[in-house]
């Protein structure tokens, strides 16, 4: 489990490309000296295990499922990506509960600065807008955010990013038509389940 504060901007250096997997190599030179064999790491929002550790880079595998519904694939050598370690019990737990299971890919629709914050729109999958209300939470490349507005019409979704957020994380780089993982709150979907359930 993670909680969606980002912890260092990693960035890839390496991809090695399968037919039905890749092997992302990482360079966390803040992070690495934390991270074991079989650790838990979310790479973008994304829950990956580090398989090898060199330096200061780990390397993770990406299944051929993952590639197909997550951001993943979008990675190239230089990207800059989001690292946050497992949470651990007995530590404050900013943010809100994240699973590192991305819900599904937005697409960046607008990126507006401000003097104090900026403005950051998504569209988000259909299937996924009815878990998400306003002031409630979402991840964003395994960001944990504010939902600032949702537009029903269209499902775009807004947040404010403040300069924190900016200076950590690699959401300041996203333009528009950009991919981005997005995970829904998790209680949002197990509060629909029992419902639909109910006492059947």
């Amino acid at each position: 489990m993670f909680t969606g504060l980002i912890a260092e901007l990693g960035t890839i250096t390496a991809i090695a490309k399968g037919e039905s997997s890749a092997v992302l190599t990482i360079a966390a030179p803040q992070l690495v000296s934390q991270i074991a064999l079989g650790d838990s790491v979310a790479v973008n929002g994304v829950c990956l295990t580090a398989t090898a550790i060199t330096g200061e880079t780990f390397t993770a595998d990406v299944m051929v499922q993952t590639l197909a519904v997550t951001s993943l694939s979008q990675l190239s050598v230089g990207s800059a990506v989001n690292l946050e370690l497992a949470a651990q019990l007995g530590t404050r737990m900013g943010g809100h509960m994240v699973q590192g299971h991305v819900d599904g890919v937005a697409t960046v629709v607008g990126f507006t600065p401000g003097e104090k914050w900026a403005q950051f729109d998504i569209t988000v999958p259909e299937k996924l807008a009815k878990y998400i209300v306003d002031q409630g939470s979402i991840c964003l490349d395994g960001v944990s955010l504010t939902v600032g507005e949702i537009n029903d019409t269209n499902n775009v979704v807004t947040v404010w990013l403040i300069p924190e957020t900016l200076e950590r994380t690699n959401l300041s780089g996203k333009k528009a038509g950009d991919l981005i993982n997005v995970e829904v709150d998790v209680l949002a979907k197990y509060v629909e389940r029992l419902l639909a359930k109910g006492d059947k």
